[in-house]
């Protein structure tokens, strides 16, 4: 916790630089800001522990859920082939909601619909395996944002979050990711907030993780109140994070500080 004089000089020191978009040139994953141990870590699939998530998820794919009996396998087959670059391209529209859904959201409707299975708790260890697996078959490849346009103004919604100050220390995502990143905070160098490598290991949390869960802590270092797990501006906010990223490489299972 903050001492309120350094709180309060923390945040008139953040609220004297102007707005300050990264340029294409400058885009950098997450990756790119850490120790050469924690890169060593994530580039060694037999040293990354967020593999464990992906091989639990691996197991979970072909097992029959729900009173309908079927697995993921049932009706998507291998998903080293049918998931190859799903995730670069979510959060995509959906059709039943009329708003974006993010991938945790897509597989926990596929539970529903197609296994007669309940959905899986948000941070459950169930969904962040299959949502770990899933992603990690877009491993190396590119973002690519869905460009259907009814996305747009849910985007725009997300931008409009990442730049509003809030909390007690009136500080936005921007203040941080967009206008002092490669600089220091509490010791720790701010990345640009790139989420390229969801879900996550985090070294301080001993655990995967997903993008909600790191937002929220956000919220939380600002002094503000977050919204609830699976809240819509957390999937508006996901939405125009990754269009930010567009272009940087999958690294699902990261690994963080």
């Amino acid at each position: 916790m903050l001492r309120p004089v350094l709180a309060a000089t923390l945040a008139l020191t953040f609220l004297s630089f102007a707005r300050a978009d990264i340029l294409p040139k400058d885009k950098r994953s997450g990756f790119d800001f850490m120790s050469p141990q924690t890169q060593a870590m994530q580039s060694d699939e037999t040293s990354n522990p967020g593999m464990l998530w992906v091989l639990d998820g691996e197991r979970l794919w072909g097992e029959p859920q729900g009173s309908a009996g079927k697995s993921c396998a049932s009706c998507h087959e291998d998903a080293t082939k049918g998931m190859r670059g799903v995730a670069a391209r979510y959060p995509v529209f959906d059709e039943q909601s009329k708003r974006p859904i993010d991938l945790a959201g897509r597989i926990n409707r596929c539970r529903q619909t197609r296994q007669a299975a309940p959905p899986l708790a948000h941070e459950s260890n169930e969904l962040l395996n299959l949502t770990a697996y899933v992603a990690y078959q877009s491993h190396g490849m590119p973002v690519a944002p869905a460009t259907d346009p009814r996305l747009e103004k849910f985007r725009e919604n997300g931008r409009a979050w990442f730049e509003r100050r809030l909390g007690q220390l009136q500080l936005s995502c921007a203040s941080c990711h967009d206008d002092r990143w490669g600089a220091r905070l509490g010791g720790s160098i701010i990345p640009q907030a790139h989420p390229t490598g969801y879900p996550l290991y985090r070294l301080e949390w001993q655990t995967v993780g997903s993008l909600q869960r790191r937002l929220r802590g956000c919220l939380v270092g600002v002094r503000a109140e977050p919204f609830e797990y699976g809240a819509p501006e957390y999937i508006d906010i996901e939405l125009f994070l990754m269009s930010r990223a567009s272009g940087l490489k999958m690294e699902t299972p990261a690994v963080r500080p």
